[in-house]
């Protein structure tokens, strides 16, 4: 990737007291996960779109194209609701957090597909998925026990904004930035 390009994707904060107690409730899994690559607290979001390598001059138009779309989505609630793995059955090759009521994060993603569009970036060829990444496995893992943790009791959170943010990889694993965001400003 040349020095003008940035790796970019769009994606919604979990708070940190959300997160903290998700961390808590899955700490029994951190213990016994050997060869799991667990994502720091502070690295998690839900991402709504890759964009990848993206030449630094389309910031301000994916800005531009977000805010215009998020003006006509509401805030909504969401809720942490379990645990799952990819792939779902077998041996898992990542472990994650999902939401009791997913549909407006796939309104959203979708919506912000469509807007992208227009800038070049293609549509997602799957289906959205909406979670937050929990752990990596360097070797697949059964899945049996995995997903048993209860999730219940962390309180739901609002999301009010959708964020632009730029990974840069490393040794140590990925950074993250935050280049900017647009609030959802429709009435529900």
């Amino acid at each position: 990737m040349s020095s003008d390009h940035l790796r970019l994707f769009l994606a919604v904060d979990v708070p940190e007291d959300r997160l903290a107690a998700l961390a808590a409730r899955t700490e029994s899994l951190r213990q016994r996960s050997d060869g799991a690559r667990w994502t720091p607290v502070e690295s998690q979001h839900v991402t709504l779109k890759f964009l990848g390598s993206t030449p630094g001059e389309r910031v301000s138009p994916l800005l531009e194209a977000m805010r215009a779309m998020s003006a006509r989505h509401a805030p909504f609630e969401l809720r942490l609701s379990g645990l799952g793995t990819f792939p779902e059955r077998g041996r898992a090759r990542v472990l994650w957090a999902g939401f009791d009521d997913p549909a407006p994060l796939r309104a959203l993603a979708g919506d912000l597909d469509a807007a992208l569009i227009p800038l070049g970036h293609e549509p997602e060829g799957r289906p959205f998925s909406a979670h937050l990444t929990l752990a990596r496995f360097k070797v697949p893992t059964s899945v049996r026990g995995l997903v048993d943790v209860n999730l219940g009791g962390i309180d739901p959170f609002t999301v009010s904004e959708v964020g632009l943010w730029r990974s840069r990889l490393s040794p140590k694993g990925a950074r993250y930035e935050r280049l900017g965001g647009a609030p959802l400003r429709g009435r529900p």
